[in-house]
């Protein structure tokens, strides 16, 4: 189950860290900016899950390969053209991802731990929301997840349920995992797609 954990992380990491270094470009920051938007992005939920449950020393300092490979992320997006012209719209699908790996990944990490379903899903959120609010405050964008316009932390915290239930029933973790990202994910897309609202204006 680790490996499937692990590589689980590493495809968040590089979603997120995409989704990141995507807003920075469009921002036309310099590779610096554009790592430490990467960074803070990939691993600012898994940060604060960490130390809201006094879990150190911090993941990724225990597994450094993980700024490392943001930082080769960075560097190639910084001086690949090509990547540099990927429009900010292009945004949603890699946070759409990452938000469902991590906000999985956190609310498991959280039961493990011996926390219950509620606050687990409540961690799981932070771990999925944290990273992008902080991404989009820094490049003085209103985060998604205070946005009237958007669904994003609900899907985060239903899909958090989700997975809890489908552990309960079914027999595999790895199924369980996958029901609740998967959900995540899709929800978020589609929502974004058919500009689906827990709240519309009145003369909408």
């Amino acid at each position: 189950m680790f490996d499937i954990i692990y590589g689980l992380e590493m495809i968040g990491i590089v979603a997120f860290a995409i989704s990141g270094m995507i807003a920075a470009r469009s921002k036309n920051m310099d590779p610096v900016g554009v790592f430490t938007i990467g960074f803070i992005t990939a691993l600012g939920g898994g940060t604060l899950r960490d130390l809201m449950m006094d879990n150190h020393p911090l993941y990724w300092i225990k597994h450094q390969e993980q700024p490392i490979f943001i930082l080769c992320l960075a560097i190639i997006f910084s001086y690949w053209q090509r990547l540099g012209r990927i429009r900010e719209s292009r945004i949603v699908v890699p946070d759409a991802i990452g938000l469902g790996i991590f906000s999985i990944l956190g609310a498991q990490l959280a039961l493990d731990l011996g926390h219950s379903w509620f606050i687990a899903s409540l961690l799981g959120v932070m771990t999925g929301t944290f990273g992008g609010a902080l991404r989009d405050t820094l490049c003085n964008e209103v985060p998604f997840i205070f946005r009237k316009d958007q669904i994003y932390a609900s899907i985060s915290f239903a899909g958090c349920w989700i997975y809890f239930l489908c552990q309960w029933q079914l027999a595999s973790e790895a199924l369980s995992l996958s029901i609740g990202l998967l959900f995540i994910v899709i929800a978020r897309l589609l929502a974004v797609r058919f500009d689906i609202r827990l709240q519309r204006d009145a003369s909408h």
